[in-house]
C-alpha cells in the first residue's frame, strides 16, 4: 500500500506561483511512476502531470505546458509541481497519484494510489 500526502495549496492571485508537493510511503518511490491531476467541483478528474519513476520522462496538459513544471526526488520519496502563471482556471482541488503500470500514462483511470488532495484558488 503507498500513502501520499500532498501539500501547498492556497490561495494565490493571477499570475502568481505556488508549488504543491507530494510525500510517498509504503513502496520504493522509484518504483512509481508520479501524476498530478485536479479536479474542479461537478467535473471529471483532469490530467495534469506525470513524471517517469527515474525522472526522465515528462508529461503534461496542453493547458499547463510552458507554465508547470513537475519533478521528483526520489532519495526524498517526493514529487513536486511548481506552477507558474496561475490563471483563475487553475482553481481545483489537486492530486497526487501513483502508477504501478510500465508506461507512463495520462489516464486517471489507470493509477494505483491517491492523494486527499489538495484546494488551490485563483482569484483573479
Amino acid at each position: 500500500q503507498v500513502q501520499l500526502v500532498e501539500s501547498g495549496g492556497g490561495l494565490v492571485q493571477a499570475g502568481g506561483s505556488l508549488r504543491l508537493s507530494c510525500a510517498a510511503s509504503g513502496r520504493t518511490f522509484s518504483s512509481l511512476h508520479m501524476a498530478w491531476f485536479r479536479q474542479v467541483s461537478g467535473k471529471e478528474r483532469d490530467f495534469v502531470a506525470a513524471i517517469s519513476r527515474l525522472g526522465e520522462n515528462t508529461l503534461y496538459s496542453e493547458s499547463v505546458k510552458g507554465r508547470f513544471t513537475i519533478a521528483r526526488d526520489n532519495a526524498k520519496s517526493t514529487v513536486s509541481l511548481e506552477m507558474n502563471g496561475l490563471l483563475p482556471e487553475d482553481t481545483a482541488v489537486y492530486y497526487c497519484a501513483a502508477d504501478l503500470a510500465p508506461l507512463l500514462s495520462r489516464r486517471s483511470q489507470g493509477m494505483n494510489y491517491w492523494g486527499a488532495g489538495t484546494l488551490v484558488t485563483v482569484s483573479s
